[in-house]
């Protein structure tokens, strides 16, 4: 009689045994479509604290985590010699969209997007395509157009001048908008303009600097990420005007930087997240400006009441006209002279 109840007691303990492993293994099955969380990838040329370009994208990212509770992750001052090898990285550890800041990750993401077509990729500013992959354009030209009008306006010695990082079209459209924006102000003005070829080197943007500074240029400009954190210093150094890009580039020199012109690369950032989540992501090239409130300009800070109220008025009447489509600011991607 013992044996028989030692018998059912083992059998009940066994079922019970297989009871729990089942409901472990369904835990187990419940954790990994849990941590089956969407995965987020951030490929930056320069440093994410730069105050500028790569900092926007980073905003972006983390607004990304927050509101959609992705996993992210970011590699930064990435080469374009390494740019490939990122985004094959970044796809072959499983990530959803990877995402290139800048128009020099277009082709490497295109390349790339053909071998892992269940992934997601996205370059902003580059004119790359694919099935996968899709290539965000900030109408940058715009903001750059409205710059160009106000350090026209401020200039006293008739001579300004503009620093760009790479000659590329991401690039050289804002310089040529630029200077189309000085010279409606003033016919006569002269536009100094310089590439660095990097986006890192802040000394070489010093460097250029003070080469325009010492042509007589008075008030300075510049697309160049962290490099053009140089141009800043030197004016500030030199006790003249200058003008942000990117970001508001104010803080680094409250008395010094006039205005930034402003990309609000986290509605980017969001937009491409929603649409893979939403199994809704397409390939294709989209243009992106003032009209959609992705391209901007700061206000004027410190400068509000040094600024001549007619330069204000004309800058807003422009913005207004190009938010309208009144007015088109050309895109010119070749440097002209």
């Amino acid at each position: 009689m013992k044996k028989n109840f030692v018998a059912v007691v083992l059998l009940v303990v066994c079922f019970m045994l297989l009871l729990t492993g089942c409901k472990t293994g369904t835990d187990k099955a419940d954790d990994a479509g849990a941590s089956d969380t969407m995965k987020v990838a951030l490929i930056l040329s320069g440093p994410a604290n730069d105050q500028g370009w790569n900092a926007t994208a980073l905003e972006g990212l983390n607004e990304a985590e927050k509101e959609y509770g992705v996993t992210v992750s970011t590699m930064e001052n990435v080469s374009i010699a390494d740019s490939e090898a990122a985004f094959r990285d970044y796809a072959a550890q499983g990530y959803n969209l990877v995402i290139g800041h800048g128009y020099q990750f277009g082709e490497p993401a295109q390349k790339v997007s053909a071998d892992f077509k269940n992934a997601f990729f996205m370059s902003t500013e580059s004119n790359s395509e694919s099935e996968n992959m899709a290539s965000y354009v900030m109408s940058c030209e715009q903001g750059a157009y409205l710059m160009g009008m106000l350090c026209a306006g401020m200039s006293e010695t008739k001579v300004i001048g503009v620093v760009g990082g790479f000659e590329q079209p991401s690039i050289t459209k804002e310089l040529e908008a630029f200077k189309l924006g000085a010279k409606e102000i003033d016919p006569e003005i002269k536009v100094l303009e310089l590439y660095v070829n990097s986006f890192t080197d802040a000394s070489l943007g010093k460097e250029a600097a003070i080469s325009m500074i010492n042509q007589n240029a008075d008030v300075l400009y510049h697309v160049a990420n962290q490099a053009g954190n140089g141009v800043i210093m030197a004016a500030q150094e030199n006790s003249l005007l200058a003008c942000g890009n990117s970001y508001d580039q104010s803080s680094i020199a409250p008395d010094t930087v006039m205005a930034s012109t402003v990309y609000r690369m986290p509605k980017v950032i969001l937009t491409g997240v929603e649409q893979v989540k939403k199994g809704i992501f397409a390939g294709g090239i989209y243009h992106l400006g003032i009209a959609e409130d992705v391209v901007d300009i700061t206000g004027y800070g410190n400068f509000e009441s040094k600024i001549p109220e007619e330069l204000k008025n004309r800058i807003a009447a422009k913005k207004e006209a190009i938010k309208t489509g009144e007015f088109i600011v050309p895109v010119i991607e070749t440097p002209t002279k």
